[in-house]
């Protein structure tokens, strides 16, 4: 409807330009008022066929030199513009269309604090000189992608007269897809009995197999370690024997993300919740057995990776295109699924939001669970008091949780405690 009208305003303006001159030719006379009416008949023939121009026929594509990067990554993007009749162009703007989901940053984490710097406005348009050119490219530069599936819909091409007395635009569909996918971080795991403050021996607490109880011998099998042989059995029977150790209750490590959107949003630290569940199950997965990471959100999404490396690429390239959509607090979807999970023997949680009925959940989950680990990673501005006393009464009731704040996001590698 807008370019009908468009086209009508147009074309009016043209006709009534060229009747105002020539009433002036007819009235006035003479050899000036005609010279200017037959001087503006090349522009009025112009400017009709500018009106008349197929500016939809054109066509365009746009070229990605990679569609799977890394979030943070700097990528560059050429539209390309081709059309059969060179009608001359003083020039054209080409705008590329981009959802809402692209004006964000993949952000320092040092602006934990300040989450409003991942938003920024990533309009892009250029302007081309055109002239007699059939072919045109436009290149430009896309940096510090956010994470996620991100989509270019389409091109929007601009083009005018000298004068702008002829406007016309056209939409054109050209549709990209570009994954981000989050970033992993390098991670020390520290030792149980030390703390962010101190120390710098790097232990693996979930890694460590229950090899302390030797419950009997049997022949030796391919696969066993070698500090597993009894050597006085292997003496007395002439065969290598090994030990054969109580067998755990469970060897599956569960990581529970925070999916749910919390009172006080802060997209950056959901940002860094996603990108150190993958860093954990990545610095974890060669020495666990199991690794089952529960995202819990609108609806709980479970994810298993064993040794196999099985489903690895599916708890990618869900992470790549999460984001929190939980309507209420994550303290009561985590009672919901305490209903109704199996029991879990080793558990880390990670959540950018604590409360009070997080703390009783947290605390009645204990009674079923071996071991807990928390990470709470929020803004050090953005922690209240009475988090930071949920916390300390957390930490007396026997259950690890850390803090994350932008001071700990600042060390390389991320230094963390899982005891």
């Amino acid at each position: 409807m807008k370019v009908t009208i468009r086209f009508i305003g147009n074309l009016l303006f043209i006709l009534i330009l060229l009747a105002a001159l020539f009433s002036y030719a007819m009235f006035q006379g003479g050899f000036v008022s005609w010279f200017l009416f037959y001087s503006y008949l090349p522009i009025l023939l112009y400017h009709l066929c500018l009106l008349f121009y197929p500016l939809n026929h054109w066509k365009v594509s746009r070229t990605l030199p990679r569609r799977i990067v890394q979030a943070g990554d700097a990528i560059d993007v050429t539209i390309h513009l081709e059309r059969k009749f060179p009608l001359p162009l003083y020039y054209g703007v080409v705008e590329e269309i981009m959802p809402a989901t692209w004006n964000r940053l993949h952000h320092d984490y040092a602006f934990l604090n300040e989450p409003d710097h991942v938003t920024i406005d990533r309009t892009v348009k250029k302007m081309k000189m055109i002239g007699f050119k059939k072919q045109l490219e436009i290149s430009y530069r896309l940096e510090n992608l956010p994470r996620g599936e991100l989509e270019l819909q389409g091109v929007r091409v601009f083009i005018s007269d000298v004068f702008g007395f002829v406007k016309k635009e056209h939409i054109f569909p050209v549709q990209d897809e570009l994954i981000v996918q989050p970033n992993t971080r390098e991670i020390r795991l520290l030792d149980r009995a030390v703390s962010f403050e101190q120390g710098q021996q790097v232990v693996n607490l979930f890694q460590l197999e229950n090899t302390n109880v030797a419950t009997g011998v049997r022949e030796y099998a391919p696969g066993d370690r070698f500090s597993w042989i009894h050597w006085k059995q292997t003496a007395k029977n002439q065969s290598v024997m090994t030990k054969e150790f109580e067998q755990a209750r469970s060897d599956s490590l569960f990581i529970l993300l925070d999916a749910c959107i919390p009172k006080r949003k802060n997209p950056l630290a959901f940002e860094a919740s996603v990108e150190l569940t993958l860093s954990l199950i990545k610095k974890l997965e060669k020495g666990t057995t199991n690794i089952e990471l529960l995202t819990v959100g609108k609806e709980t999404k479970e994810f298993t990776l064993r040794e196999s490396n099985q489903g690895k690429s599916d708890i990618r390239y869900y992470l790549t295109k999460i984001q929190p959509d939980g309507d209420g607090p994550f303290s009561g979807a985590l009672k919901e699924l305490m209903l109704t999970e199996k029991r879990m023997e080793r558990l880390v949680i990670i959540t950018s939001t604590v409360d009070d009925f997080f703390r009783q959940t947290i605390q009645e989950l204990r009674q079923r669970t071996a071991q807990i680990v928390i990470f709470y990673i929020q803004g050090s501005k953005f922690i209240l008091e009475k988090e930071q006393d949920m916390i300390a009464q957390i930490k007396k009731s026997g259950i690890a949780i850390h803090l994350l704040t932008e001071k700990e996001w600042l060390t390389t590698p991320l230094e963390v405690s899982i005891r």
